[in-house]
């Protein structure tokens, strides 16, 4: 049985064992409610570090909808379950309490790449990633921390966070899982009716025709109104915002003169998708 832990002082205890014999550490910080593509991190970790913890906690800073963080599924049984099939050596489910104890005042904020698209239209969402994933690195003294490329903003701000503030943790990305049908696993995929569901290949289906027209030469101000037209066609309640941005530092991009990201946020049955794609 995988041991589970809930406080810092007994995770670190158990992290500085492993350091102590000349173990590396690999972090899978997770929000729970885990699947195939969270599989895939944990496998990556398990390649590159000698330990394997995965974290599992709902973060209640990073939910600027308290409905949503209502919503969210907790699945921790199912979880631990599905950990054990692939072998890690520590979960870390930490409490509220005591990650925000009482009195808690700190916040990290990240400029730059946090701005536009999620943190435009989510104020709050990064500074709470950027906190938790601070003081998780700290509590699990983890060498390497893998995450998806499904949120590619989020792994900007992660990768600007370490690189500003000089943390000793190296941040991994692991490509994309998808379903056979193209849509990328999310744990609010679980929340999707039928109907919705045969809708939602639809969004990286048009968002992969977006990408071949761009490389293709064609002008992105003629290419993204195609695609958000389309998307909605398909069955999708709106789209927030279907735009070509600059992979690194996520600037908004007229034409394709350096690595590039096509990002994508849309309603769909009162669900939030996201995804991106390279381009």
């Amino acid at each position: 049985m995988t041991p589970t832990y809930r406080g810092t002082v007994s995770m670190r205890a158990m992290a500085r064992n492993w350091k102590a014999a000349g173990q590396t550490i690999g972090l899978v910080p997770t929000m729970g409610a885990l699947h195939r593509g969270h599989l895939a991190l944990v496998q990556a970790a398990r390649r590159g570090a000698d330990r394997v913890i995965v974290s599992i906690f709902v973060n209640p800073k990073q939910f600027n909808n308290p409905e949503d963080l209502r919503k969210y599924p907790r699945t921790e049984g199912a979880d631990a379950a599905l950990l054990a099939t692939v072998g890690v050596d520590a979960i870390y489910m930490p409490t509220p309490d005591e990650v925000y104890p009482p009195g808690f005042a700190t916040s990290v904020s990240i400029g730059g790449v946090s701005l536009p698209l999620e943190g435009e239209r989510r104020p709050g969402h990064f500074d709470g990633v950027a906190t938790v994933v601070t003081k998780l690195f700290g509590m699990t003294l983890a060498d390497r921390a893998w995450f998806g490329q499904k949120d590619w903003q989020q792994l900007a701000v992660i990768r600007r966070l370490v690189a500003d503030l000089n943390l000793p943790t190296e941040v991994l990305a692991v490509e994309t899982v998808r379903d056979a049908d193209g849509l990328a696993l999310s744990s609010r995929n679980a929340r999707l009716l039928p109907q919705a569901r045969s809708i939602a290949p639809a969004l990286a289906r048009n968002m992969a025709l977006a990408v071949e027209a761009l490389r293709a030469g064609h002008d992105p101000q003629a290419v993204l109104p195609v695609a958000i037209d389309a998307i909605i066609a398909a069955g999708f309640d709106s789209v927030e915002y279907l735009e070509l941005r600059s992979a690194d530092l996520l600037e908004p991009m007229a034409a394709l003169d350096r690595p590039a990201r096509l990002l994508c946020a849309a309603w769909l049955d009162g669900i939030r998708l996201i995804d991106n794609l390279p381009v």
